[in-house]
């Protein structure tokens, strides 16, 4: 894992994934929307589900959420269809990676990313981040908090 997490007041990394469809996303394409930007660490394990379900159904005041994974576009699509997540899952198989290493939340002797949250305001900065360890789940409601705090 990268020893510093990419820092909040800090420019977010921008990147080009693959969609759990195949479509192209940017971070850049959401200038103008605050996104709330999710790495997990492998679909269809019980503690992802459990979060990503609650982030499916909780709003997310306007925000734009990206969740994104090491998982193929294939896997992804499999897994949104079976739990109705209709927001972006992307792929970040291959370089295997390269995004959760971008936002210092690989772990590379696991080969996937840790639960790194990042809160991006419409400016592309990053606002509020939490990183948490692959077995501890984060807590919804601290992001709808911080995006209240956030114009």
């Amino acid at each position: 894992m990268n020893a510093h997490p990419a820092e909040v007041g800090a420019l977010a990394p921008d990147f080009e994934l693959q969609d759990q469809h195949g479509t192209p996303v940017s971070l850049a394409q959401f200038r103008g929307t605050k996104v709330v930007l999710v790495f997990y660490p492998l679909a269809f394990s019980g503690i992802c589900h459990g979060e990503l379900s609650a982030l499916r159904d909780q709003p997310l005041d306007g925000a734009q959420l990206l969740t994104v994974s090491v998982d193929s576009v294939f896997t992804h699509r499999a897994w949104a269809d079976r739990e109705g997540y209709t927001f972006p899952l992307l792929s970040d198989f291959w370089p295997h990676g390269q995004v959760a290493r971008a936002y210092g939340v690989f772990d590379e002797a696991k080969g996937f990313a840790l639960r790194g949250t990042f809160i991006i305001d419409g400016e592309g900065v990053i606002r509020w981040s939490v990183v948490n360890p692959a077995s501890a789940a984060r807590d919804v409601a601290d992001y709808t908090k911080a995006l209240a705090d956030i114009s």
